[in-house]
């Protein structure tokens, strides 16, 4: 792919730290200090852009989930000259793959805000009216709109979800300790409004244009409760609001009236059910005036008030203003604290302050402020709670330069710049065209006409490490802004920053895409082998809720290198072979009622790795078999899932000859006693369960009829089981199992494993320093994976048939059925089930909202599944 034209956006760098000065003069392009401080990563456009069918939306509304799926509005002109006002939706591994939305609002959009689970998405319109988006069958490229609420004719200023009072914070100097616990802390929080027995209420607060709050919830039965109340008795306009959350559950709304001469009005909301009905209350807080309006200098020089932020969604006590005149822009941050109220001498010989008696009072107070500076377009916030407990204002030299601390600003002249969410200070710097030889003569430069390109919206992401941006243009740029932010670090710091923010991924939930376009080829071994210790270091009982989540995660880092490339389909199979284990398991019911506290399964488990006993006959006679009956049916519809462990276990033991090539999947599998211990158990439940339907055995072509090939395998599977079930270094396989393993293949026939395909997304293929050119609706042609190619058992022949990964089924050469992929691993399944047996509904059960590995589904046309 081609890098964007000149002119466009182009290079970066970083100034050095110090207060946003006034404008220098600069020319566009001129890049100071080191590059590679924030990069563009890719440039999306639209392919009728120049016939003027879309323009952007006015205003522009932007926003990026926790899932790492990106909204943004614009508007759709037909022959007409009529507006339909859109909403597009993509997830950044596939931004070409844009999902547009009529949006049915009738005027333009001017909110969007994801909700804290990444799943649902409100927009709210200039006629006040709201909607609540969500996916249709759990597929992030099909959204449908069935709620909503409205205050006919109030444009909408501000809107947010009601906090359901988790926050989990980062204690970044702490980032060197063995305990989750100790990184990532819950914080005491309540939610804004409460369920009996402490369930947090769902539902959503908007501010209007004349002043009023409204409060629209979301009862269980699916019905929308909504009360509308002003905000204070005197009510006037609101041209700008935002909306923040107080650890004791109430709201805190800012506003202001756009005049840089009034006050800023802050107000605190408590929102009940009272009889089955909303109630909302509101106080008036302490206001401010803008400091450059008591500057008798500045006076006048910034009439209006152009931004007005939080600067996070659960920190109500800080607040960020920018107020602009046509061609500059000044910002300051506020902060509101508790101060003693002086008491005069006269009370205080009669009533004395003693202790903590002393009167106190709320007050805002200003932390820093910037000189004059180009005209503010955009502003984005970190959403990244750092803890600053313990700190100071300026925060510690390691921390200075996290990236959560930074929110990015925007200008008209096309640079952006990150600086210090308390002291404003700049930490990096992008600038918007390319950079220009500083002896080139200034005759020789472009004219420009029109406004410069700049961000008229931007958004950070959930870990600060990618930035978002649509322009003035219409298009939307990825830049990725380094973890050290022009601080040097040496490479070891630099590991620990990323490796803490996959931590924190692991821990939450939340997307890891934007932490995957800092990982180098050479930092992956590294970084999986540290997750994996980080995560041995925690208790049993969260290591078995995280054990998916770090396996998905080591598969996406192994993507990024070719000499980890091979690890991934192992990755993906365990994650496979452990949602069977324990989908076959949890089908297995104890005989009687009052049986011992182990379960079946756990029985199952610890017979089999007492007994090692290479006949799989004498294993079976331990068990207790009518635990094992199951109904027939049921039995008949597994055999797909059974049939791919037989076939399994026999490509891992065709491959034992060959274990020295880690190019071949499957390689780890052969020192993993955990999982071979598994494969185990599972073929005894098998053999029992082919005692009582033989039609669910796996098939095998053998080539002598007398052949009991279950047992074969099992007693070579037992015997390189038994090399490496111990805890201590693996023994080496005897020459007598490896000759029986080279036989295998003149015995059985080998079929061919379908392994998953190489995925179609970006991350992987991104060249450094070379941001790709990308069209909305077109797939791209991106540099092709050598890597994955060479392995075996991943080339797949044109026209080969396909197959359902999850459930094992083929789909053939041209399939007729509907489908959808993993937005990350590429796996893909049939969209509708074609058995409705219990077990299978069951297992698929396990991944109908998200992929095994954790990933989106998205629907994929029927001709390229």
């Amino acid at each position: 792919m081609a890098a964007p034209d000149p002119g466009r956006w182009g290079e970066c760098g970083s100034r050095q730290p110090g207060r946003l000065g006034a404008r220098s003069g600069q020319e566009p392009g001129t890049v100071l200090g080191a590059v590679g401080i924030m990069e563009l990563v890719y440039v999306c456009e639209w392919e009728n852009w120049a016939k003027n069918t879309y323009c952007p939306s006015l205003p522009l509304a932007c926003a990026w989930s926790c899932r790492n799926l990106i909204a943004f509005t614009t508007d759709l002109r037909n022959d007409d000259q009529d507006l339909t006002h859109m909403i597009h939706i993509l997830d950044t591994e596939h931004p070409w793959e844009v999902h547009s939305v009529n949006s049915g609002h009738s005027e333009a959009i001017t909110c969007l805000e994801w909700d804290q689970s990444g799943s649902r998405l409100l927009s709210a319109d200039a006629d006040g009216h709201i909607k609540c988006w969500s996916m249709a069958d759990h597929l992030a490229n099909s959204w449908e709109s069935s709620v909503g609420s409205q205050v006919e004719g109030d444009s909408i200023v501000a809107l947010s979800w009601l906090h359901n009072g988790v926050k989990l914070a980062l204690h970044v100097e702490k980032s060197g300790a063995s305990s989750f616990g100790e990184k990532f802390s819950r914080v005491k929080f309540s939610p804004s409004l409460t369920l009996f027995g402490g369930k947090p209420m769902e539902g959503w607060i908007a501010v209007t244009v004349s002043g009023l709050v409204t409060v629209s919830l979301l009862k269980p039965s699916g019905q929308v409760l909504t009360s509308t109340e002003s905000l204070c008795r005197l009510r006037g306009r609101v041209a700008l609001a935002d909306i923040a959350f107080t650890g004791g559950g109430n709201i805190v709304v800012a506003a202001a009236d756009g005049s840089s001469a009034s006050p800023v009005k802050f107000y605190k909301v408590c929102v009940s059910v009272v009889s089955e009905k909303c109630r909302i209350d509101t106080e008036i807080l302490p206001s401010l005036f803008m400091r450059c309006t008591t500057d008798p200098n500045r006076k006048d020089r910034f009439p209006a008030i152009t931004h007005l932020k939080f600067l996070a969604r659960d920190m109500s006590e800080q607040v960020l203003l920018c107020a602009s005149s046509q061609t500059s822009s000044l910002v300051e941050c506020w902060s509101l604290r508790k101060e003693g109220l002086p008491v005069n001498n006269i009370f205080q010989q009669i009533s004395p302050v003693v202790g903590d008696k002393q009167p106190m009072i709320l007050k805002w107070r200003i932390l820093s402020a910037t000189n004059d500076l180009d005209r503010v377009s955009a502003v984005a916030l970190p959403k990244l709670p750092i803890s600053l407990t313990n700190t100071d204002l300026k925060v510690a030299s390691e921390t200075q330069f996290y990236p959560g601390l930074g929110l990015v600003l925007a200008f008209q002249d096309g640079s952006v710049q990150m600086v210090h969410r308390l002291s404003l200070q700049t930490m990096a710097a992008f600038y918007s065209s390319t950079p220009r030889s500083l002896d080139e003569p200034t005759l020789k430069r472009p004219r420009t006409t029109g406004p410069a390109v700049h961000f008229k919206a931007m958004q950070l992401s959930w870990t600060s490490l990618a930035l978002v941006g649509i322009d003035n243009h219409g298009k939307l740029s990825m830049l990725r802004i380094s973890p050290s932010l022009g601080h040097p670090l040496e490479p070891k710091l630099a590991l620990q920053h990323l490796l803490f923010l996959l931590e924190y991924c692991m821990v939450t939930g939340y997307d890891w895409w934007d932490i995957l376009l800092h990982v180098q080829p050479g930092m992956v071994q590294s970084l999986v082998e540290r997750l994996h210790e980080e995560y041995t270091r925690q208790k049993p009982a969260l290591q078995q809720v995280l054990s998916t989540r770090i396996l998905a995660m080591k598969a996406s880092l192994c993507k990024l290198s070719p000499c980890t490339v091979a690890r991934v389909c192992d990755y993906h199979t365990k994650l496979f072979l452990m949602a069977i284990t324990s989908t076959l398991k949890s089908l297995l019911r104890p005989h009687f009622l009052n049986t011992p506290d182990k379960s079946p399964g756990d029985r199952l488990a610890e017979i089999c790795a007492k007994i090692t006993d290479v006949d799989i006959d004498k294993v079976m006679i331990n068990l207790k078999t009518e635990e094992f009956v199951l109904d027939m049916n049921t039995l008949q519809a597994l055999q797909q899932l059974l049939q791919w462990v037989g076939d399994f276990v026999l490509y891992l033991l065709v491959s034992l000859p060959n274990q020295g090539s880690p190019l071949r999947p499957g390689h780890s599998f052969l020192r993993d006693g955990t999982s071979l211990g598994t494969l185990r158990e599972l073929m005894v439940v098998i053999r029992i369960w082919g005692l009582l339907k033989p039609s669910c055995l796996p098939v095998y072509t053998a080539t002598s009829d007398t052949q009991d090939s279950m047992s074969l395998l099992f007693r070579l599977l037992t015997k390189l089981w038994i090399c490496c079930r111990d805890e201590g270094p693996a023994s080496e396989p005897d020459e007598g199992l490896v000759d029986e393993c080279c036989l295998l293949p003149s015995q059985l026939l080998v079929p061919s494993l379908d392994w998953l395909p190489a995925s179609d997304g970006l991350v992987s293929r991104l060249q450094p320093k070379q941001p790709l050119r990308l069209r909305f609706g077109r797939a791209p042609t991106l540099p092709s994976n050598t890597s994955t190619l060479q392995l075996d058992g991943l080339a797949r022949a044109p026209g080969q048939p396909k197959i359902d990964h999850l459930r094992r089924l083929h789909l053939g050469a041209y399939p007729t059925e509907e489908c959808k992929a993993c937005t990350r691993c590429g796996c893909v399944t049939m969209l509708k089930s074609p058995n409705k047996a219990t077990a299978v509904k069951q297992w698929e059960q396990r991944w109908i909202k998200n992929c095994l590995c954790g990933g989106l589904w998205r629907r994929v046309p029927l001709s390229c599944p």
